[in-house]
């Protein structure tokens, strides 16, 4: 039995512009902050919040076939997440944590660096392996305006060769983690969705980790369509909006795809008059920064699309995410598609149901 999300809530006005980022601002306990993920991935907990009767019901995730019918397509991110974050050593023996975002053209690695203060420009150190063993040496080459550094890897083995000897899964820094090669290990397989094909992420596309090779095929015997598209997450999704004024708030950049085939499907549940149920605000992104008059078409590119309340959707019907840091671009998201109101009303409800946070927490879906 469903609860009336409005009937134990304080509705606000969260329409006015401009809107500030405080709207977006909610307190959550730290222990409902996921350490862990679920010991089964479907076994999730799923809130279901309907926005034509305002209801909100709790289930679990493998549930979700109550509310999918033959003809949806569920749009599915298929990037996969980099073993990113590296270890170092300076001559010094001073420690320093890394990020790799990115290879550029000429080979360097873009990174964040931890500790990185009294680095110089030049300076050679040690990457350290996964077995806590210097793995191979490299330079710190530039410093850029946002803090970040290029550096030159002296190995001759490719990158992602290279990434795979030392390093671990990107977890967000809310969830707690050090060197541990085992522990690494266990979250090497479950930061990742079980579809993930495409190398390019820093950070999961979080939505589609409850979904399990039994629970997809089971979907597909049900008539459901599968369609994906491609957006590698990068390290700024978990950028809080620092701008007192949503709109002043300069969005970070991801790289995307979509190819003639998953366009095809897509477009064809589309002129059968068939729900778009995107999974996760990555898919959304993607689907909304390549709709045009209620269609989509296959391109590559990178978006900067920043979806806040008052955003006309084109495609997408039905969502499928997590729940999200306060005042972050992924919450604005969310809010624009079901209502800020009605957003705040849906994390009260969570918070006081205990569902878990974040990135290994539970999730909903939004019809």
């Amino acid at each position: 039995m469903g609860q009336k999300l409005l009937s134990n809530y304080n509705s606000k006005s969260y329409n006015l512009l401009p809107m500030l980022t405080e709207t977006l601002n909610y307190d959550l306990p730290p222990e409902l902050i996921a350490q862990q993920p679920a010991e089964k991935r479907s076994s999730s907990r799923l809130l279901v919040f309907d926005r034509k009767t305002q209801v909100i019901s709790d289930k679990r995730f493998e549930d979700i076939t109550q509310y999918l019918k033959p003809g949806d397509c569920l749009v599915l991110n298929d990037t996969k997440v980099l073993p990113a974050r590296f270890f170092a050593k300076r001559q010094t023996g001073a420690k320093l944590e890394g990020l790799f975002i990115e290879q550029r053209p000429e080979g360097l690695w873009q990174v964040m660096l931890k500790n990185s203060r009294k680095l110089k420009l030049n300076e050679r150190f040690h990457l350290i392996g996964k077995d806590k063993k210097p793995f191979c040496d490299a330079t710190a080459v530039e410093k850029n305006d946002s803090g970040q550094w290029l550096i030159n890897v002296l190995s001759d083995i490719a990158t992602e060769e290279v990434l795979g000897k030392i390093g671990f899964p990107p977890l967000p820094p809310y969830i707690k983690r050090d060197d541990d090669g085992e522990k690494a290990n266990e979250d090497l397989g479950r930061y990742q969705t079980v579809y993930a094909k495409n190398d390019g992420a820093v950070a999961a596309p979080t939505a589609g980790m409850h979904f399990t090779d039994e629970l997809i095929a089971k979907l597909k015997q049900m008539g459901i369509k599968f369609a994906y598209v491609t957006l590698h997450v990068g390290a700024g999704t978990f950028k809080p909006v620092t701008a007192v004024n949503l709109d002043d708030h300069d969005m970070h950049s991801e790289r995307y795809s979509l190819d003639d085939e998953n366009a095809a499907i897509i477009n064809e549940c589309i002129d059968n008059g068939s729900r778009i149920i995107a999974v996760g605000t990555t898919s959304v992104r993607t689907l909304e920064t390549i709709a045009k008059n209620r269609k989509v078409q296959a391109e590559s590119g990178s978006t900067r699309l920043f979806i806040k309340p008052g955003f006309k959707f084109n495609v997408v019907d039905t969502m499928i995410t997590n729940f999200h840091l306060p005042k972050s671009t992924l919450i604005a998201l969310v809010g624009a598609f079901a209502g800020m109101d009605e957003i705040m009303g849906i994390y009260k409800h969570a918070i006081e149901n205990k569902y878990r946070f974040y990135s290994y927490g539970d999730s909903m879906i939004i019809l």
